[in-house]
């Protein structure tokens, strides 16, 4: 197995992911308005991404029904996002391999190097530890 070394991409990089991804499987999302997986799903939502709720104990959320796993999403997704602990990532790597995401994007606080080199050896690229609103309010919200 070859090493590869994460990195942070670049803020041009970052600005290309969000810009041309359409669809976010937000791995993790509550229903609870006070979540940060609500709060950030629900301005992507706003700001014209198909959110794809991933909770295996809610049938919907932000008006989109949800699914058990990301294995159960129909359909092609661009980002996966995880709000879930950082030792839960690597199953949910795995399915976004599966899936042919383009790319695995950890929230805040979400760090797991073994599961990044394995999407990045896999062809996905990977954001860990940034938060994709805040990324988005700071690189592209102030385009739309």
């Amino acid at each position: 197995m070859v090493k590869i070394n994460y990195r942070l991409p670049k803020d041009d990089t970052l600005k290309k992911i969000l810009s041309e991804s359409k669809t976010i499987a937000v791995v993790g999302l509550s229903k609870d308005p006070l979540r940060p997986s609500h709060e950030v799903a629900s301005y992507l939502q706003e700001h014209g991404y198909k959110i794809i709720p991933v909770n295996p104990t809610l049938d919907e959320v932000l008006g989109e029904k949800s699914y058990p796993s990301l294995d159960d999403v129909p359909g092609e997704v661009d980002i996966v996002d995880i709000f879930r602990r950082s030792q839960d990532v690597p199953p949910v790597v795995e399915s976004a391999i599966r899936k042919k995401a383009k790319v695995v994007w950890m929230q805040e606080g979400i760090v797991n190097h073994p599961a990044a080199e394995r999407a990045m050896e896999n062809g996905l690229a990977v954001v860990m530890d940034r938060c994709t609103k805040k990324e988005h309010m700071r690189l592209v919200g102030q385009e739309r």
